[in-house]
């Protein structure tokens, strides 16, 4: 049988069910996480990568809309091991919490609502192509603005924006989209951040280019520069310079480290993955499974030994 974790207790997955009338369904007003756990054969472990600091955001960005849980990060932590016990996970899994209002109203306010909590796990398997890279077309939408909606949050309706323009990519025959900001900056994927590499330096907007703060990136900026020995720029970063970069990669909790090899019809460097994205991706992988014990602080394992 398989588990939620939902509005404070696990029940079969069948019976997590919201009301038509739900309020964050009818807005959108709802925070949400993606979490991976990797299972590693030969530890026979599963270990939840960056837990604490998803956690941390989820409930940072949940009280930014006005929503207190009865939950502390550990809490959450624990929630998630137990539902991972409770379905049995012994293989490479996504984990899904979502906090929002319950309530069965259909004014879109954020104040006088009850927020709620609730989890699942999903087979996700790799998101996009880390193994040959993708095919990326710049999107004629643009990213919404943090005087719009930020960015920086992971706010459900805010998921629009990068439904419109991930669905304009693929019918486009791409893989994914990037889009630039109000100030036509190249700002991220639809759902990944995106580093350069230039002249062996790495470039990635900074977070005042209406980007997610992502966990995944703060991690890939540590590998560069402290095991490759990469300079890592965070700027602004013109659409044309994705035209000359030698490298291209993607970066987030489901993308991984996804390497970029055409962006609107142009080759990136030699059309291959490049050798720094090669590297990158041969240490977060080793990494994120538990087999360097330098980043096991990046770990959470759920089985008990």
């Amino acid at each position: 049988m398989e588990y939620a974790f939902f509005e404070g207790k696990f029940v079969p997955i069948e019976e997590a069910n919201i009301n038509i009338k739900t309020n964050s369904f009818h807005y959108g007003t709802a925070i949400f996480e993606g979490l991976r756990a990797y299972w590693n054969e030969k530890q026979e472990q599963l270990y939840i990568l960056f837990a604490q600091e998803h956690y941390e955001r989820l409930l940072r960005n949940a009280r930014a809309l006005f929503m207190e849980l009865p939950y502390t990060v550990k809490e959450l932590v624990d929630i998630t091991r137990e539902l991972l016990i409770k379905n049995n996970i012994r293989q490479d899994v996504y984990i899904r919490p979502i906090v929002y209002f319950k309530d069965l109203a259909l004014t879109p306010k954020l104040i006088g609502y009850t927020p709620e909590l609730a989890m699942y796990t999903y087979n996700f398997g790799r998101y996009l192509d880390t193994s040959e890279g993708i095919k990326v077309k710049v999107s004629s939408w643009r990213r919404n603005d943090d005087n719009s909606i930020p960015s920086r949050w992971k706010v459900a309706g805010a998921y629009v924006n990068s439904a419109l323009a991930k669905t304009e990519a693929l019918m486009a025959g791409y893989d994914e989209a990037i889009l630039l900001n109000s100030q036509g900056y190249v700002s991220e994927g639809s759902g990944e951040n995106i580093f350069l590499i230039r002249d062996g330096k790495a470039i990635t907007p900074s977070y005042n280019e209406h980007i997610l703060e992502g966990i995944t990136r703060r991690a890939v900026i540590s590998l560069l520069r402290n095991d490759l020995v990469v300079k890592v720029e965070e700027r602004a970063v013109a659409r044309s310079e994705l035209y000359v970069a030698d490298e291209i990669f993607l970066t987030g909790t489901a993308a991984e480290v996804t390497p970029v090899i055409e962006v609107d019809n142009r080759k990136v460097g030699t059309g291959k993955i490049g050798e720094v994205t090669k590297q990158l991706q041969e240490l977060y992988f080793n990494a994120v499974r538990g087999n360097i014990e330098r980043y096991r602080s990046w770990l959470t394992p759920v089985y008990e030994k």
